[in-house]
């Protein structure tokens, strides 16, 4: 993988975890529902996915 490839792949993980930093500061724990917590979860496994691969390639 290039580095302009790599540059791209961590410029989109900083992206998804400032969405997800986003979101986990928006919520409201008295009126949280679990479909809240569900995308919490999803948002934190594809920034795991995307780690993770993003090491794969190096």
């Amino acid at each position: 993988m290039d580095n302009r490839q790599s540059n791209n792949h961590v410029d989109e993980l900083k992206s998804r975890l400032h969405q997800f930093l986003e979101k986990l500061e928006s919520i409201e724990p008295e009126t949280t529902d679990l479909d809240d917590i569900d995308q919490l979860i999803d948002l934190i496994d594809e920034l795991e996915n995307q780690m993770n691969k993003l090491k794969k390639d190096q």
